[in-house]
């Protein structure tokens, strides 16, 4: 990559660490399509690397509001959903990956927009996790289904839980993607590259993530989710 490409996309890697410093979630879905654009290569594992600091900086400034049951539940999942992950990239085209993806994401958004408020209990919990380790470890993506469990919580419990699962994820991603021989060094340098980006937006993101919350929250991850689900879609048909 050549310098003015680093640069310019250190910078939408600083604001979006600055909006999931906020939010809690957009991180991945402002990032893989543009990586994907310049540098297929970079996702999803550089998108990975670079996101190890930012959740782990979320987690860590809200750590009293870590929904640590949920945190674990979800991990079992995410742990399974990794391996499929892995499995899944070698049996199936990422065409109709993102395209089942894509589609069962907003038809989950759109039906938790009509349901009432609930608390995900074991079941959901477990299936958040199942569907963000197959996601993220395959494409890099896997925010919609923790924030439609968590969109009802308190943004704290929402930043700081769904920080905690990511970050758990990532490792476990890296590690099956490491078995499955898909990194290599090239990949550990292009991520140093942004990691300086991925601090200032989240040392930026502090001036607002307190100020963010309630309707204006769940709305937010609603968008984001939807978004999600009809850019994995739509971006196989262009």
């Amino acid at each position: 990559m050549t310098i003015a490409t680093i640069i310019l996309l250190s910078l939408v890697v600083a604001v979006s660490a600055f909006i999931q410093g906020a939010v809690g979630v957009g991180f991945a879905l402002i990032i893989a399509p543009v990586f994907s654009l310049v540098n297929p290569d970079l996702v999803p594992v550089v998108l990975l690397f670079i996101m190890l600091p930012l959740n782990f900086l979320v987690m860590y400034r809200e750590w009293g509001a870590l929904d640590k049951r949920g945190t674990a539940w979800i991990t079992a999942g995410r742990t399974v959903g990794g391996i499929l992950g892995v499995l899944i990239l070698a049996w199936i085209s990422a065409r109709s990956l993102n395209i089942l993806i894509g589609v069962s994401t907003v038809l989950a958004a759109a039906a938790s927009l009509l349901a009432p408020s609930f608390t995900p209990g074991i079941k959901s919990l477990l299936g958040a996790g199942f569907i963000t380790g197959v996601t993220e470890t395959a494409t890099g993506i896997g925010g919609p289904p923790l924030a439609l469990a968590y969109q009802h919580h308190p943004p704290a419990v929402l930043r700081s839980t769904i920080a905690a699962c990511f970050l758990i994820g990532e490792i476990l991603s890296l590690i099956m993607l490491a078995i499955g021989g898909r990194i290599n060094a090239g990949h550990v340098v292009d991520s140093l590259y942004f990691i300086p980006a991925v601090l200032i937006g989240v040392w930026a993101s502090r001036v607002v993530h307190h100020r963010i919350g309630g309707k204006g929250l769940r709305a937010g991850v609603m968008i984001f989710a939807i978004a999600a689900g009809l850019f994995l879609t739509v971006r196989e048909f262009v």
